[in-house]
């Protein structure tokens, strides 16, 4: 059965991945544009996997509908209904209304956040043929069919939209990954090679662009007595409520094809040459210390984010890495960053200590074998390729080492989620003889840095650092 046109919009923005972070930011962009009059477009969101089936319903049952919650540092509290996702397409194993909504000539844009360990890219930007999926979804796509990575899934539609001419699309990435768009374009371009599409892949060349853009707001899983807070402030009884902090921020190249996009620049979004120096200062400034925070925190017996934020000590190695190794890599003389990097620094503090959020160390912390190349190594790597310190930068690896040997033990009191590590690597590590040489030799993490004796030195000194911060704390 043939799907329906999206209603109350004559473009559609396709968004694989239906979780918090998504409907509490592009959805709410997407409605801020609708508010003022302009419903050119709207979104048909779907999920590529059956994660949260119970959220999905919930959407479904209520059209896309939900109350998003937001807070601010100071604690005031505002509720919107979000009802820019005008389609809540379901989950099947076979992708078929996904195919057929992003085949859909009305499709202008296909939009994703599928986390930055679902891109399956080493430290060249070659697809990581070593997890069983991705090679799974390349054997699949030669016998033309769908797969459930992101490469197998959108290889799939444009697979589609080539025969049934569906037109030019743009695909925007939405994840915290540096280069973002010019990544995922290499991954995908790579994937339909090894399917052998010769013709798709040339179609794909010329049909499609893949702007990088930096995205921002802290979203915290939706904590269970949310339902019961939207429903005494607002009277909503909603299933599938959504909160984050009062910051928020989208930053796109704006290299949309063929030039269709919404007015987003109208509702706050910086539409720019290149994000670049604006990806770099979230990634290295935001992203970074918020794994700092969440690594040290559960160390000493922390649970949330703001009170590792309120802890000295821990505040410092935040403040420290940034003011000692960041901010000196991003804002050179000649070269100044367009962002006031001092400032940016407090405001991320001030956000990571927002009471109100009650963001977890258990959400933050994961994805630390994806973190340390794509937030942490850059650092390294530019400090030391001007023969400077990395004594502060080199507290966060330490932290995690820690942190690892800790979920080694059985000792982490929540279950660690990492999309790229293989236990077994991270227990070998561990049972090394020298963990710290295991661990700063390991190349998916190092890169060409890897057993370099001054990142070595450098995180085996931290490491004691460390150990003298648990042992200070109270537990």
């Amino acid at each position: 059965m043939a799907l329906a046109p999206v209603p109350d919009c004559t473009s559609v923005i396709l968004h694989l991945g239906l979780g918090s972070f998504h409907r509490a930011h592009q959805a709410v962009y997407v409605q801020a544009l609708r508010d003022t009059g302009d419903k050119a477009y709207a979104i048909s969101a779907a999920n590529l996997r059956p994660d949260s089936p119970e959220v999905l319903a919930a959407l479904r049952a209520q059209g896309g509908a939900y109350m998003l919650e937001t807070v601010s540092p100071a604690g005031e509290y505002r509720y919107q209904e979000i009802q820019s996702i005008r389609e809540v397409l379901p989950y099947e194993a076979d992708l078929a209304s996904v195919i057929e909504r992003g085949a859909d000539p009305a499709t202008r844009i296909i939009s994703f956040t599928v986390t930055e360990a679902g891109y399956y890219l080493d430290a060249k930007d070659k697809l990581d043929l070593s997890f069983a999926d991705l090679a799974s979804d390349i054997e699949r796509a030669r016998n033309g069919e769908p797969g459930s990575t992101i490469y197998g899934a959108v290889c799939a539609i444009l697979r589609a939209r080539k025969t049934g001419g569906g037109g030019p699309v743009t695909l925007l990435n939405c994840d915290n990954l540096r280069h973002n768009g010019d990544r995922f374009r290499k991954g995908l371009l790579e994937f339909i090679e090894r399917s052998g599409d010769v013709s798709l892949q040339a179609w794909v060349q010329i049909n499609t662009t893949c702007p990088n853009a930096m995205v921002d707001r802290i979203t915290p899983r939706p904590p269970p007595e949310l339902r019961e807070r939207v429903l005494k402030a607002t009277g909503h009884a909603d299933a599938a409520p959504i909160t984050g902090e009062s910051f928020i921020q989208w930053v796109i190249e704006d290299n949309f094809i063929q030039g269709r996009r919404p007015a987003w620049e109208r509702v706050g979004v910086e539409m720019v040459e290149s994000v670049q120096p604006y990806e770099e200062a979230k990634i290295r400034l935001l992203n970074a210390t918020h794994s700092c925070i969440a690594w040290a925190g559960t160390l000493i017996g922390l649970q949330f984010i703001h009170e590792g934020t309120h802890t000295p000590a821990i505040r410092k190695m935040a403040f420290d890495y940034v003011t000692d190794d960041v901010i000196p890599c991003l804002s050179r003389p000649g070269t100044p960053s367009p962002v006031d990097l001092p400032a940016y620094r407090d405001v991320v503090l001030d956000r990571f200590g927002n009471p109100s959020i009650r963001d977890t160390n258990q959400r933050v912390a994961m994805d630390g074998f994806s973190k340390i190349p794509g937030f942490i190594a850059p650092t390294v790597r530019e400090r030391l390729g001007r023969n400077e310190s990395i004594d502060s930068v080199a507290m966060l690896p330490a932290l995690f080492l820690a942190f690892l040997q800790r979920w080694h033990r059985g000792e982490i009191p929540y279950t660690y989620q990492d999309q790229v590590m293989d236990p077994a690597v991270g227990h070998a590590i561990c049972e090394a003889a020298d963990p710290v040489l295991a661990f700063c030799s390991d190349t998916s993490l190092w890169g060409p840095l890897a057993g370099d004796t001054r990142l070595v030195d450098a995180v085996r000194s931290a490491g004691v650092r460390v150990q003298a911060f648990v042992a200070a704390t109270p537990s």
